[in-house]
């Protein structure tokens, strides 16, 4: 079973906005990096994220930016501790999973954001890991709509 998932989201604002909001690590930090964000999502750069419930910066791999159409990241999956049986598994080196998002214009000025993540290991940790980023990116995609919509930040003080 490949481990994948996607969510998605409308935002009543025009797609280059939208876009912006996500790989400008000022706009970044302001509603989802509750730590802070640095660097720009460019192809090729390498950033770092941080955040209050998962403690120190991290590096963000940029793959690929295509310009208010779609952003490639790639970083280390986190599966915590290995659970019995998996210990020679996860004990070796990290591995990468791959995030896609993609920005698409629709009616009325509004922009469809979907987020794809995959590359976990089918073990039970990798299962865990992978629904608990889905859940991050849920909430990013619920914290970019509130802020860009209404600038609110939903995520200040949730995790601190």
């Amino acid at each position: 079973m490949e481990l994948k998932f996607n969510v998605s989201a409308r935002v009543s604002k025009p797609v280059a906005q939208v876009f912006e909001a996500v790989v400008d690590s000022a706009q970044l930090s302001r509603y989802f990096t509750t730590g802070g964000a640095k660097g720009r999502l460019e192809t090729g750069a390498t950033v770092s994220w941080d955040f209050h419930d998962f403690p120190g910066a991290f590096p963000v791999h940029v793959v690929e930016v295509e310009k208010d159409k779609k952003i490639v990241l790639q970083w280390e999956a986190n599966e915590g501790a290995p659970s019995d049986g998996e210990a020679a598994i996860t004990a070796s080196a990290g591995y990468m999973t791959t995030v896609t998002m993609t920005f698409e214009p629709l009616e009325g000025n509004r922009t469809l954001v979907s987020i794809t993540e995959e590359g976990w290991r089918e073990t039970p940790t990798g299962l865990k890991a992978s629904y608990g980023n889905c859940q991050g990116w849920s909430q990013m995609l619920c914290a970019l709509k509130i802020w860009l919509e209404h600038d609110i930040n939903l995520r200040e003080g949730m995790y601190k």
